[in-house]
């Protein structure tokens, strides 16, 4: 289904789209060395009550995880990069973590996803691969607009991802958003321009370029969730939840008041 929000909903995919990035801005600023991921799911857990939100994953459950998720953020830590399963593990210096979260607020989702160093970068390729990523979604974000096309977009990210030389993996990427929070349409990583779902004001898409440092191909986690690097390199993602408008694209999962 492709979902094209009326202005009163996109209205209240802002107020959704802040408190996503009031989160991970917050998590980000409170997770040091020694922080526990379930202390961040729990900490996840309480803003989003808070704010009389509610979580798009507890009880999410796909053909592709197993059994609902069950916590209330991702939490990828160096080789984990998508579905991180949010576990009895306390981060070290130098740990590349990635946050995942989804959330629902007057009826409309919102995700978003940051990737940072805890404490001290251990190699410049950790910072490398977060930056490509940033870069690549800016690049994702400034080629949408009434009348661009998914493939557009897809080309956008991907161009910004092989300069760098990074392989691209095609399984999973960005989609629509809206009342619910996966839906039409997938936005691949990489894609030809002017191919596609052609853009309308009120569309909602979550764009996510991610990356493994050496490597396209995935593996599973024994915990049923969790998404690898099949060699054990690092990974990066970054996420934001964006409205197609009249003139442009806004991003609507930036922190704020």
């Amino acid at each position: 289904m492709i979902e094209i929000l009326t202005p009163s909903e996109v209205d209240r995919a802002r107020r959704t789209g802040r408190l996503v990035g009031n989160i991970l801005n917050t998590l980000k600023g409170r997770v040091q060395v020694g922080t526990n991921l379930l202390e961040i799911d729990a900490w996840t857990k309480a803003m989003i009550l808070e704010a009389g939100a509610e979580s798009c994953y507890v009880d999410y459950a796909p053909s592709f995880g197993s059994g609902p998720f069950g916590h209330y953020i991702c939490t990828g830590v160096n080789d984990a990069v998508l579905h991180g399963l949010p576990r009895d593990y306390k981060l070290a210096d130098g740990d590349l973590l990635t946050l995942d979260l989804a959330v629902k607020l007057g009826g409309v989702a919102a995700d978003a996803a940051i990737s940072f160093i805890v404490g001290k970068a251990s190699s410049q390729q950790d910072l490398d691969l977060i930056e490509t990523t940033e870069r690549a979604l800016a690049a994702g974000i400034a080629a949408a607009g009434p009348g661009a096309r998914i493939g557009d977009l897809s080309h956008a990210i991907g161009s910004v991802l092989t300069a760098d030389g990074y392989k691209i993996n095609m399984e999973f990427g960005g989609h629509g958003i809206g009342t619910t929070m996966h839906q039409d349409p997938h936005v691949s990583n990489d894609g030809r321009p002017g191919r596609g779902y052609k853009l309308r004001p009120g569309l909602l898409l979550a764009l996510e370029p991610w990356i493994m440092a050496d490597t396209s191909k995935l593996v599973t986690d024994k915990d049923g969730w969790t998404l690898r690097s099949a060699t054990g390199c690092r990974t990066a993602h970054t996420e934001h939840t964006i409205a197609i408008t009249e003139t442009g694209a806004e991003i609507l999962t930036l922190p704020g008041s």
